[in-house]
This record gives C-alpha cells, sequence and structure tokens, in this order.
C-alpha cells in the first residue's frame, strides 16, 4: 500500500489568475518515488540568474523556499537522499528546477521529450539537467490502459506506475498513472491548465494553451483523449493537472495531518 503526499511546487500570479505546481511524493515501504519536481532551491534563492528575469515576468512565478520539493519534503520528515527516482511528465522549467536538489535521483521520461530537449528548443533552460542525472527513456508503448498506449515505468515499486502520452504541450509529453487501492490516480501534466476545459470546449484559457503547444493539433487530441478516458471511466479514476489550484485544494480533504502543502 501507498500513501501519496501532494505538494505544490510552483506559484504562478499572473493577469489571467492564479496557477500552482502540482507534483507528487508517492512514498512506499522501502522507497520513494515523486512526479514532477517544481522549481528548485538554487531557483528559488536566485532566480534571475537561474531562470532569466524575461521567463519569470512572462509566467508570474513568485518564490518561496518552503514551497520546493526538498524543503516539503524535509518538513515531513523524509530524508532528500532516500528519493531515487522522478518521473517526469515533461522538460518544461517549472516542472524540472527541483531535479538538481536531488542529485542522485533517476529521471523517468518518454525518449521524444528528452530529444526535444536536447535539440535546442528555446523553451527549455539546459542547466536544469546540468548534474547529468542518471535518465531513463521509454521509447515504446508497452501497455493499454483503458485503451490509451501507456509506457510501464520500470520501477520496483508497490504499485504498477505507466506513462501515458498525450504529446502536443511538447512533443513527449506524459500523463502518469498508478493504482492506489481500487482506484487509478491520473495525472495529466500539463495536457489542460484547468479542469474546467474538460467540459467547456472553449475555455479562454485554451488560446493560451495553444500558445504554449509545440503542436496544438496533437494537443487538442490529447485532450480529448482526457475527456473520453472520463466519460468512460471516471468512477474508476481520479484525476488532476498541474496548475490548477481548485484541484490542489480539493486534495487537502484527503491530506493526512502530516502532509505539507502550500
Amino acid at each position: 500500500m501507498i500513501k501519496i503526499h501532494h505538494l505544490n511546487c510552483v506559484q504562478i500570479e499572473s493577469p489571467m489568475g492564479s496557477a500552482i505546481g502540482h507534483c507528487l511524493l508517492l512514498e512506499g515501504i522501502n522507497r520513494f518515488v515523486l512526479i514532477d519536481s517544481g522549481i528548485g532551491l538554487s531557483e528559488t534563492k536566485d532566480p534571475e540568474k537561474k531562470l532569466g528575469k524575461e521567463l519569470i515576468e512572462v509566467t508570474g512565478f513568485k518564490f518561496d523556499e518552503k514551497r520546493t520539493a526538498i524543503a516539503q519534503i524535509q518538513k515531513l520528515g523524509f530524508r532528500p537522499e532516500k528519493i531515487k527516482d522522478c518521473i517526469v511528465s515533461h522538460l518544461d522549467p517549472d516542472h524540472i528546477g527541483g531535479l538538481a536538489d536531488f542529485p542522485d535521483m533517476r529521471i523517468h521520461i518518454a525518449k521524444e521529450e528528452y530529444e526535444s530537449f536536447k535539440s535546442g528548443n528555446e523553451r527549455y533552460l539546459p542547466q536544469q539537467l546540468a548534474h547529468n542525472p542518471e535518465i531513463k527513456l521509454y521509447e515504446k508503448s508497452n501497455s493499454k490502459w483503458f485503451g490509451l498506449p501507456a509506457r510501464k515505468v520500470d520501477l520496483d515499486f508497490e504499485t504498477e506506475i505507466y506513462l501515458i502520452p498525450l504529446f502536443g504541450h511538447t512533443l513527449g509529453h506524459c500523463g502518469v498513472t498508478f493504482k492506489e487501492n481500487e482506484k487509478w490516480i491520473f495525472y495529466v501534466g500539463d495536457a489542460y491548465y484547468l479542469r474546467d476545459e474538460i467540459s467547456d470546449l472553449n475555455h479562454p484559457v485554451d488560446e493560451l494553451a495553444r500558445i504554449r503547444a509545440v503542436d496544438n493539433e496533437m494537443r487538442k487530441e490529447s485532450l480529448q483523449k482526457i475527456r473520453e478516458i472520463v466519460k468512460k471511466h471516471g468512477k474508476e479514476i481520479e484525476y488532476f493537472g498541474y496548475h490548477d489550484p481548485t484541484e490542489f485544494l480539493a486534495t487537502k480533504e484527503n491530506l493526512a495531518d502530516n502532509d505539507v502543502y502550500y
């Protein structure tokens, strides 16, 4: 049996409203798995040097050391060196800045995403992987999950974990799914920004999603896949994305007393 710790590792304040960075720490009997890592400690201490003034102004990032994954994990009473694996939805700066705070952590990611990162695409910050972590790439979908192609993550963990290709936001963007008790948890990353996009086909935030997408047609196809899964299997799945603060606040109802959230 696993325990899920919900961590908000990013705070964004922009003219469009507030957004967060909803990361997960999965606690097993003998190991931990982090899913995305938010903004890092060094980036919080010197944001303009590490992230760049332009990116900060465009995104509306706000910085607080207490919000970093490493600080929250320490507050939970866990030793950071015990966090040996991180599954990454994609390599945008607000999802992987915290990786460098865990230098011995192995990174699990879709091969398409890593190749895009290495290609020189300006949306990425190469220095975020300058600590040369061990990287496990997943190239082929070797399973199915509710009919969707799935890539089983190579981990000795209490529950099977799968990368679910949801390409479009980036060329290798993936959701992450795993089973907690009898229910599937489906983390969709940036496949949508706000949960309302599932029911509102013309939500205003769609314009921002279009601008940020590497391939907007693929992005829309991925979003439609999520809509169909939710419609057909909503009772079997708990789903949420990375940026919607209302989804994160909803998790408070299920948090244990020692869980941390900001």
